[in-house]
């Protein structure tokens, strides 16, 4: 376990890649007393092309690094895919750990939707996984719900981040099953289900057929977690962490000079681990 100066432990991020900036970037708001730690398990990214079984045992052996290394105080799991997935397993492995998961946002949607046509944009992985299936017939049954797993978007998502131009005429493939008419009826609500997708969503409304609710997780799942964290006292700022770890060992200089726009610097690490 690394050997830091205070006892306020941090609050761990993890994602495939950098899409999970965007629920830090909400968490910071909610949480401004606590630091924070963000790895970005990007020597196995993109998650969605993944076997299942393969994908879960690494998830938990990493987990079990980055739990006995960093000790933090809970883990927010920015990664549908890897949540939808593994996120049992995890509760299930560290029973003493608070894990604060990424599932996609069918209830809400449910809520909102007038037309009854919800869209869930997702990767494949979240799509075929039967935790999202037991979320729509939980919360949505009287909704007509198109899963729609996009095998492209999160790679598009990091490439736009970073700055590199990409085509909307790709962007539009991937979002174009997202519309549907039915009976005179329009979707109306697509539930990003990624924590990649939300960098893009301008885009989205821009290119989109007709104008629908996007729905971005990222307030919600910091909201949870800062339900679950405790507080802390006045002068307990956890200042010593906020950095970010790659598994690749190897972020390349467009993904340094945006950690650093967030406020995080890149520390080595689990890089061993892609090997």
């Amino acid at each position: 376990m690394t050997d830091r100066t205070t006892n306020a432990r941090p609050v761990l991020v993890f994602d495939s890649g950098i899409g999970g900036l965007t629920v830090l970037r909400e968490a910071r708001v909610l949480m401004p007393e606590r630091g924070f730690i963000y790895i970005a398990d990007d020597a196995a990214f993109p998650y969605g092309n993944w076997e299942e079984e393969p994908l879960k045992q690494r998830i938990l052996t990493l987990f079990a690094r980055l739990l006995e290394e960093y000790d933090p105080e809970a883990v927010i799991v920015a990664c549908s895919t890897a949540f939808t997935l593994a996120g049992a397993a995890l509760r299930q492995a560290f029973p003493d750990r608070r894990f604060i998961g990424t599932v996609p946002a069918i209830k809400p949607a449910a809520e909102r939707t007038r037309s009854g046509l919800i869209s869930v944009l997702a990767t494949p992985g979240t799509v075929k996984r039967a935790y999202t299936q037991e979320l729509i017939q939980s919360f949505a049954s009287q909704c007509q719900v198109n899963l729609v797993g996009s095998p492209n978007l999160a790679r598009l998502a990091e490439a736009y981040i970073r700055g590199e131009v990409i085509d909307d005429a790709d962007v539009l493939a991937e979002i174009t099953p997202c519309f549907i008419e039915k009976d005179g009826a329009r979707t109306d609500i697509a539930v990003l289900a990624c924590t990649h997708y939300p960098f893009l969503a301008n885009i989205f409304r821009k290119l989109a057929p007709w104008p629908v609710d996007w729905l971005d997780p990222a307030e919600a799942i910091a909201r949870q977690a800062r339900r679950l964290v405790p507080h802390l006292a006045e002068g307990e700022l956890c200042e010593e962490y906020d950095f970010a770890v790659f598994t690749s060992g190897q972020p390349v200089f467009s993904t340094h000079r945006l950690m650093q726009g967030f406020g995080l610097r890149i520390e080595a690490g689990l890089h061993a681990f892609s090997e």
